[in-house]
């Protein structure tokens, strides 16, 4: 096998398997019967807001522009109908047996997040009905557990912010991506420097304990000066957490329909910049968390001590959001295009019964080993050998020995790790969106080259 490094941005690995791998499900399986056997006191929530008061250059996510004729009402009216059939249920438990003392079968939310999209779309009335949704049909206590909400300069407004603040938001990302006014316009994300200074004031007025500020890097025009200059601004507000993020130009975005196309300078160039902000963090006392997050060391964490994304279920709602038991992960259509966009959110919001999955991908135990790898090696501090061997009986090494060797031949891998510890090393971090993807199974690789995206 090649020992030559792939290209250091394949993709960005923040579930697996990915959307573009889920396919119609033919038996539609009822979610009572899904999450009968699931454990469920260890759960996290998202609930997906599908609007924005624009779209960025880069953006390939399912949002659409605006709302208009009510629909964002009619949308949280469909949210409510589909949290109500989901905690229905949630609560059905194992047909005819319950926990036996463990409380596997008692409903338990650890970590609640507001996602899109941009939550902050919302007026502050339908805000508050969105935590409405969350507390009263879900159960899930808002102000006991983490929530974090993402945000936009335009939106994080006071009395937006008020309303997030009392209902327990711990924290709150705002997508800045560039302090710099011609990088934001080659973005195609049209904002003011004075705006994005107003908003991140409001949030730090608002007293919500952890700010999150979202930086992008490999822009047209932007050179190592203009990158610090950025990186700087951002610091100038002591943010709990930073994250840095590569840009990507997608199919069928605003700056893939321009026709940029990513080539061994431009990779280069995000390499350098990647590797010049993450320096500059660490050298004002940040610590690593990822490859792209970085938190300031005396910043609270948010993550609840007692969730764990490789092995514990979640619940999304909304039509953007994935839901996973041990065996299924499941969600809605997925789209890039507006108009496809529309028609799914216009579908969403007509549907009155939501007790059945209908598009997802089935996971069998080899893909839970490889999910468990993949998002266990992203993290700074690295992969715990016992930890898998208790779940899955075997070693990493005797499941996966061809990736292994060849992510320890490139230098990936930490071989100063303590014994039982697998940690990518620096290098290894550097790379993530390359070492993410070469985790991908065939079967998966396969469904995602095959999708229509549309």
């Amino acid at each position: 096998m090649s020992t030559a490094p792939p290209r250091p941005y394949g993709s960005y690995v923040y579930a697996y398997p990915h959307k573009t791998a889920y396919r119609e499900l033919e038996d539609r399986p009822a979610l009572r019967e899904l999450w009968a056997d699931e454990p469920k006191n260890a759960l996290s929530l998202y609930l997906h807001i599908p609007f924005c008061e624009v779209r960025c250059g880069f953006c390939n996510l399912f949002t659409r522009i605006g709302a208009p004729d009510e629909l964002t009402g009619r949308y949280l009216d469909a949210l409510d109908r589909q949290a109500t059939a989901v905690r229905d249920a949630l609560d059905a438990g194992p047909a005819g047996a319950d926990d036996g003392g463990n409380g596997d079968s008692a409903v338990r939310f650890s970590a609640a997040a507001f996602g899109g999209g941009t939550p902050t779309f919302l007026d502050p009335g339908e805000l508050e009905r969105l935590c409405d949704i969350a507390e009263k049909r879900m159960g899930a206590d808002l102000g006991a557990v983490p929530l974090s909400v993402e945000a936009s300069p335009a939106t994080a407004t006071s009395d937006r912010l008020a309303v997030l603040a009392g209902r327990g938001t711990t924290r709150l990302s705002l997508g800045v991506q560039s302090f710099v006014a011609s990088e934001a316009r080659a973005a195609v994300r049209p904002q003011r420097r004075a705006d994005v200074e107003a908003a991140l004031a409001a949030v730090r007025e608002a007293g919500i304990p952890v700010l999150n500020i979202d930086l992008i890097y490999g822009i047209e025009g932007q050179s190592a000066r203009t990158w610090r200059a950025s990186l700087d601004a951002a610091l100038a507000w002591r943010p709990e957490e930073l994250y840095l993020y590569p840009l990507y130009v997608r199919p069928l975005t605003g700056l893939g329909r321009l026709g940029t196309d990513a080539d061994v300078a431009w990779d280069t160039q995000r390499l350098r910049l990647y590797r010049q902000g993450r320096d500059h963090l660490l050298a004002h006392g940040y610590e690593q968390v990822s490859m792209r997050m970085f938190r300031r060391a005396d910043a609270p964490k948010q993550a609840a001590d007692d969730y764990a994304c490789q092995t514990d279920g979640m619940i999304g709602l909304g039509c953007g959001a994935r839901s996973y038991t041990s065996s299924l992960h499941y969600s809605f259509d997925y789209a890039v295009d507006m108009r496809e966009v529309r028609k799914i959110i216009d579908d969403y919001t007509a549907t009155e019964d939501f007790s059945r999955a209908e598009v997802g991908r089935y996971v069998d135990a080899g893909e839970a080993r490889r999910r468990h790898l993949l998002q266990s090696l992203l993290q700074a501090e690295g992969m715990p050998l016992a930890g898998y061997a208790d779940r899955f009986g075997t070693a990493p090494t005797d499941d996966f020995p061809a990736e292994l060797d060849r992510f320890a031949a490139l230098g990936w891998l930490d071989e100063s790790a303590p014994e039982g510890l697998l940690r990518l090393s620096p290098e290894g971090l550097a790379h993530s969106d390359a070492l993410g993807p070469e985790l991908f199974s065939p079967a998966v690789r396969a469904a995602m080259a095959a999708y229509d995206l549309k």
